[in-house]
């Protein structure tokens, strides 16, 4: 499983915009019928008084098969006064948010791609940018993770997993029609950072691995698309989380553990007495495992439970 596959962050949305890869429905594909509504990765936190916060693991990509979404999570929804993202509405609306990841992924030194990249990885992009048409000349000017970005966004893309139907815009859509409170956790700047302050070496790991992986993209979109339908958070944490930090220590702590951390305390003052209701939608990886919100939160003494009503077993 490419770094890159498990990277996927509201960033996408704004690479979309950029790199116009349109998703295979678009394409004239047929849809696939309309299955079942996704079983949540939903969470409950519970503070003081009537405060509560509703942990929501997004996929960035969806179909518009995957929707309507499932009751427990309309109802978390309703009883919610605000809504939180990794990325405000404002932010994701903002140019500003194309600008500066564009302006973080070009080169400015007068070097070319081509350096950063070791010569079998060289002919690997070569090759994949003849037989799918990637225009390489013109990513000549960028730097090795904005490349490994377009490629994955591309496989994606193929499998009809549009970034402007993921959870995240449509929570946002959702929110501004019902006049409900936004936020968000992070702003423009630390969000282009996870990607842009990766070092040289990791950029070049994420192109070769995005290329290595490519012939395998579609099984590997299908599987953790799959898993989040199923709320499978077992085979997503080792996919997505646990298989990474084996890996990649010192990215996934970057990515994952620091930003967690700094979270936490934001979604405390949501938990404050008198606070109501907040439903937060972030990417998956966000919630798994001991590094996780849910278990650091439970770990700070909130009572948080799983809110899945298709996950109960069912009565002998």
């Amino acid at each position: 499983m490419s770094m890159l596959s498990r990277l996927l962050t509201p960033l996408l949305i704004a690479a979309s915009l950029l790199l116009a890869s349109p998703p295979a429905q678009a394409r004239g594909e047929a849809p696939p019928a309309r299955a079942a509504a996704p079983v949540p990765l939903l969470w409950k936190v519970t503070g003081p008084g009537d405060s509560r916060v509703y942990l929501l693991g997004s996929f960035h990509l969806l179909r518009a098969q995957d929707y309507p979404l499932s009751a427990d999570v309309e109802q978390a929804f309703s009883a919610s006064r605000r809504v939180v993202f990794e990325l405000s509405p404002q932010d994701m609306q903002s140019p500003q948010l194309g600008q500066k990841m564009l302006q973080a992924a070009m080169r400015s030194d007068g070097s070319e791609l081509k350096r950063d990249l070791d010569a079998a990885t060289w002919t690997k992009l070569q090759a994949y940018a003849r037989d799918n048409n990637l225009p390489l000349a013109q990513l000549q000017g960028m730097k090795p993770w904005f490349v490994g970005l377009t490629i994955t966004l591309s496989q994606f893309t193929k499998l009809g997993l549009d970034p402007a139907l993921g959870l995240d815009r449509h929570f946002m859509t959702r929110a501004a029609a019902a006049g409900k409170q936004t936020a968000g956790l992070e702003d423009i700047d630390t969000q282009v950072a996870v990607l842009s302050g990766m070092s040289a070496q990791e950029q070049q790991q994420m192109v070769a691995e995005a290329l290595d992986q490519a012939d395998q993209a579609d099984a590997m979109a299908r599987k953790l698309h799959d898993a989040w339908r199923r709320g499978d958070d077992k085979l997503l944490w080792n996919a997505m989380a646990a298989e990474m930090r084996g890996q990649y220590p010192q990215l996934y702590k970057r990515i994952n553990t620091d930003r967690n951390d700094a979270w936490v305390p934001r979604l405390q003052q949501h938990l404050q007495a008198g606070q109501g209701g907040t439903l937060v939608v972030v990417g998956t990886l966000h919630l798994l495992g001991e590094d996780g919100v849910v278990d650091k939160l439970r770990a700070k003494g909130y009572q948080v439970e799983r809110v899945c009503t298709a996950c109960a077993k069912p009565r002998r």
